[in-house]
């Protein structure tokens, strides 16, 4: 692991992009007094306008990704790089790569499959070495999703889980430019190459397998259970490739053949069975038609592009809650709640990439380096950070059965 003086604590990569400043913004208003924070992006000029609109005096630092002499420059510089510059496919694997190298540790937002796949591939055993915590899915994915299994199966004694559900009680906040088109080129990627469309739904895509042979996935989450409709989560299948490479982490401590699946609850009735299909059908149809050309050039044309986002006030309104309901092999089932106060996509995320990065930089985490994930890299530290700023993580028993 590298012992050597760095000149910074936390650079933000990707500063004056639109999630950029939210991360930039909390760091600003939450890192401790001493913290040495620079931002960094292709443009000072842009940078410098994130300074004045934060009030503080930060270094800037000009840097292109795809400059891989640069890239290794700044990641040799500093503790920790966190970075808002996706799609990472395109714009993540030489600043993972270099941070793997550096011994530098490394959070982003990814939620795409082939790259964070690729990044175990080339950087996993060199982050081992090297003792640098790459930490994939530092947002909204996965966070939750990761963050309240892991939670829910520690007090729940840590024995192994038959099944984990997630679902999505309530989600207000806008859909940002960047995610649709991480999307786009996960979709584009998959159409040439026939591995990468496998990855895209093995839920173990991110281990190298488990070493039982496992029934099939928990189902797509459609349908009715106790009454109640549900659709499936529109990131369910990344999510839970996270949730099981922090299984495979932990030696399968989750069990393996627990099975994982995220949905949302739209409720009973004729008009819950309506927005169960409706998200159902738009879901799928909305992968159906990126991954199709002549639809994605219409789509291209209406749906928000890279580093555009929604209005203001949709954000400052934003907020969700979220179930995670854990049944271990034996014992009381255990949910985790979690909720905030913040559009998930862009206040939330934005807290909780720079938390991640704090805790990161900060915390006194496992001496553990690797292709992480949230769980197993901070824990219960990045838990303690977001409840602090209005994040509920709490976990309590179910009181019924399995549905």
């Amino acid at each position: 692991m590298t012992t050597i003086d760095r000149d910074h604590d936390i650079i933000l990569l990707g500063a004056s992009g639109f999630v950029g400043r939210y991360t930039a913004r909390h760091l600003a208003r939450s890192a401790p007094d001493g913290v040495r924070i620079a931002i960094a992006g292709r443009s000072t000029a842009r940078l410098d306008d994130v300074r004045r609109e934060l009030g503080v005096d930060w270094p800037t630092i000009e840097v292109d990704t795809s400059d891989v002499t640069a890239v290794a420059r700044v990641a040799a510089s500093t503790s920790v790089i966190a970075t808002t510059v996706g799609p990472y496919l395109r714009y993540g694997t030489g600043v993972a790569a270099a941070c793997a190298s550096a011994g530098t540790s490394y959070a982003d937002l990814s939620g795409e499959s082939i790259f964070v796949a690729r990044s175990i591939e080339r950087n996993h055993a060199v982050a081992e070495t090297t003792g640098a915590k790459i930490v994939h899915s530092c947002g909204f994915d996965s966070i939750p999703s990761d963050l309240g299994l892991g939670l829910a199966h520690a007090v729940a004694g840590g024995v192994p889980i038959v099944a984990a559900t997630l679902k999505v009680r309530s989600l207000r906040g806008g859909i940002s430019g960047g995610t649709i088109d991480s999307l786009r080129q996960q979709l584009k990627e998959a159409k040439s190459d026939a591995s990468a469309r496998r990855l895209l739904a093995n839920p173990y895509a991110l281990t190298p397998g488990p070493s039982v042979r496992l029934p099939g996935h928990a189902g797509s989450g459609w349908g009715k259970v106790r009454g109640a409709w549900q659709a499936p989560f529109v990131m369910g299948s990344y999510n839970q490739q996270i949730v099981q490479r922090s299984n495979y982490l932990t030696g399968w401590s989750y069990g393996q053949l627990m099975q994982y699946r995220e949905v949302v609850a739209t409720g009973r009735g004729p008009a819950a069975f309506a927005r169960a299909g409706a998200i159902a059908l738009g879901t799928a149809g909305l992968v159906g038609a990126l991954a199709f050309p002549p639809t994605r050039a219409v789509l291209d044309r209406v749906l928000p592009s890279p580093g555009s986002g929604p209005s203001a006030d949709a954000i400052e309104h934003g907020r969700f809650a979220l179930d995670v309901d854990v049944y271990p092999v034996e014992g009381q089932p255990e949910r985790t709640r979690i909720t905030a106060p913040y559009d998930p996509g862009y206040g939330g995320t934005g807290v909780m990439l720079a938390e991640s990065a704090l805790s990161l930089a900060l915390d006194d985490l496992p001496d553990r380096g690797g292709v992480l994930t949230p769980m197993v890299a901070m824990g219960e530290h990045l838990a303690d950070r977001l409840r602090s700023h209005g994040f509920t993580l709490d976990v309590a028993p179910l009181p019924y059965p399995r549905s």
